[in-house]
């Protein structure tokens, strides 16, 4: 049952037990409590069912955070990795270029045999 037909019903008894209240005889006064009895019973039940529904709304909620926080964090990992990863590049490029140099400055020296 929807919380529209719920509240519909909740109005309707309300209603009748005002109606009964209103025009009170002893019997009349009974049946009117037990209406007023059975629409405190619908209100609470109505109430626990939209306290359910919200607690599972935000366990939802919570969950699809999590989610998109664990696709963030490694998103963020990935990045961290590729920027090491260029960086040792760099590191292994910037020596080659340096063994390089050293090796075209060392082919450029003239070289003296010592006399003995």
């Amino acid at each position: 049952m929807t919380i529209f037909g719920l509240m519909v019903r909740l109005i309707f008894v309300i209603t009748l037990a005002c109606y009964g209240v209103a025009n009170a005889s002893e019997p009349e006064q009974v049946s009117a409590n037990s209406l007023v009895k059975q629409a405190d019973d619908i209100k609470h039940k109505v109430e626990q069912e939209q306290l359910q529904k919200a607690r599972d709304a935000t366990k939802q909620t919570q969950v699809r955070e999590q989610k998109v926080l664990k696709r963030q964090e490694s998103a963020e990992w990935q990045t961290e990795q590729r920027l090491k990863a260029q960086q040792q590049f760099k590191q292994r490029e910037s020596r080659e270029q340096k063994y390089l140099r050293e090796a075209r400055e060392a082919a450029a020296k003239e070289r003296k045999i010592p006399t003995p």
